[in-house]
């Protein structure tokens, strides 16, 4: 067989896009200071939940490192004298959840490094820079033409990926970036095929893929060797960052925030739509657009990494399309990342959240069409547009495309096959998680729905009814057994005797029945 027979996620390898939540349980004293005990939860199971604790002094730790940013954190001040008073504790802790809410909602700070140490160190104790120094050393033994110039720190969004400045001895004026990255989740391609995807990424070619100098692949990563582009990525450009600067600093809080002009959102869009389109037609899986993902070389966008989806690295929007049980494949994956990116384009900034109602002004209606298709809450819950549907629309189906270099995309047979069944697994698993979202989701409702004043009060009324007419019931029952017993025979009086009647519910039953019917109430509404 050339892939794994189980469609079963990698259980080595963490999901670092799954979302972390934080609640502040309790503060307790540690001599002369307090720290806060944390509940940290991945996803939505109360099962994957863990504390840690955290003193001031962390959390003032983690606000420098986030410093970068631009943002204005909302860390509540320090103060020295009085703060074991007890007012001011639990005036603190409020603050310190806010905070924590703060850097959890944001989709890019919640996958910083720093932010996930902090949150949980058991998992992200390790150095990858130094794990990333050790594999390209290696590699250095059997490829001694290249040389490594200086590390690029914190210029990606991945916590397991590191890139390096580069140069090749026969060319030292040609700058190169090589990226380590670890396997993740989604690795489901045996290790013979998927070295022998890693070998092909070289010669593959097309007008808007870019190119890959040098490829490799480790017993658990993948080293990529490409051209450093001085300009930057497309991103870089809606950004107007500097490629070499981190990712909090570059994305974070622009300073101007402008989109691009309607020919380049037209033209951008169709170069990659087109791409998409080649990549699903010749059954290669993606899954990993973003703008960070898109290199510019003029007027010219190219497609980059395409070697995530071989090692089984989670999207930059996964947390988001986990909320949609229609965005269930590969291409309706790339549909829905290329809305965001359109987004960007637009507007020179991503979405508040997903889905919206409205759209600001935009350069053309046609723009808004298209992102109305994609972003809408009637898309999301009803399903994307297929790529071809987006090219055959307005905004793009009259952009006329220059570039007539023919693409080189040789996949063997075997190889396919295997590429194939790597995909099915996993839509396998994002359907699994999209389903325990979805039933979490409706569980909640439903609680929250019962626990609600107004159900609270609706519960009382109708115990206070039900209690009356017991009383009612037993008072004519009572009266009846009476009367009975003064009109038989007999001169002796007998005990009086009763009918046996059922025994009424307790409250525990009642309560579960209650909470059965507006389960069952939930559900007719979801239908």
């Amino acid at each position: 067989m050339a892939f794994m027979e189980k469609p079963a996620a990698n259980k080595l390898f963490l999901d670092d896009t799954a979302p972390l939540t934080a609640v502040i349980e309790a503060s307790q004293s540690l001599h002369s200071h307090t720290a806060d005990i944390i509940r940290v939860q991945r996803g939505i199971s109360m099962e994957n939940s863990w504390q840690v604790v955290r003193r001031y002094s962390d959390f003032d730790m983690l606000n420098n490192s986030l410093q970068i940013s631009g943002l204005s954190l909302p860390l509540p001040p320090k103060k020295l004298i009085g703060n074991m008073d007890r007012e001011f504790i639990a005036e603190r802790q409020k603050g310190l959840q806010n905070y924590l809410n703060y850097i959890t909602s944001n989709h890019i700070l919640s996958n910083y490094e720093p932010v996930k140490k902090f949150l949980d160190p058991t998992n992200y104790a390790a150095n990858y820079t130094e794990i990333a120094l050790q594999q390209v050393s290696m590699f250095f033994r059997s490829e001694p033409k290249f040389e490594v110039v200086e590390p690029l720190k914190d210029i990606g969004w991945r916590l397991r990926k590191r890139y390096f400045l580069m140069k090749c001895k026969n060319q030292p004026k040609e700058p190169l970036v090589l990226s380590w990255a670890d396997m993740g989740p989604d690795k489901y391609l045996q290790d013979k095929d998927f070295q022998c995807a890693i070998k092909l990424l070289p010669s593959w070619t097309h007008p808007y893929i870019y190119r890959v100098t040098f490829a490799t692949a480790g017993e658990s990563s993948a080293l990529i060797i490409r051209p450093f582009n001085e300009k930057g990525t497309l991103k870089d450009l809606i950004y107007k960052a500097k490629p070499r600067d981190p990712f909090l600093k570059k994305y974070c809080n622009p300073r101007k925030i402008q989109g691009l002009e309607l020919q380049q959102i037209k033209t951008f869009g169709r170069q990659i739509l087109e791409v998409l389109k080649f990549l699903h037609d010749r059954g290669f899986p993606y899954g990993h657009l973003h703008a960070s993902n898109v290199m510019l070389e003029g007027e010219t966008c190219r497609l980059m990494d395409l070697e995530n989806s071989l090692l089984g690295l989670p999207s930059f929007y996964r947390s988001y399309f986990t909320q949609f049980r229609k965005i269930n494949t590969l291409e309706s994956i790339d549909v829905h990342c290329f809305g965001h990116l359109l987004y960007e384009m637009t507007y020179g900034r991503p979405p508040d959240s997903i889905p919206l109602d409205q759209f600001p002004p935009a350069p053309s209606m046609s723009v808004v069409s298209v992102l109305e298709s994609i972003l809408s809450c009637e898309a999301c819950k009803s399903g994307m547009p297929s790529v071809s549907q987006l090219l055959q629309m307005p905004l793009f189906s009259d952009v006329a495309l220059m570039n007539t270099e023919k693409p080189q995309f040789k996949i063997p047979t075997k190889l396919k096959e295997a590429l194939k069944t790597a995909k099915e697994c996993m839509e396998k698993r994002l359907a699994e998680e999209q389903k325990s979202i979805y039933q979490h989701r409706r569980l909640t409702r439903a609680q929250s729905h019962h626990g609600s004043e107004e159900e609270k009060k609706k519960r009382k009324i109708l115990a206070r009814k039900k209690s009356k007419r017991t009383n009612c019931e037993s008072g004519e029952e009572q009266s009846m057994k009476c009367n009975n017993s003064n009109n038989s025979g007999s001169g002796t009086s007998s005990p009086l005797t009763s009918p046996s009647s059922p025994t009424p519910p307790s409250t525990a039953g009642r309560y579960t029945l209650w909470f059965i019917s507006i389960w069952i109430q939930v559900l007719l509404d979801d239908l």
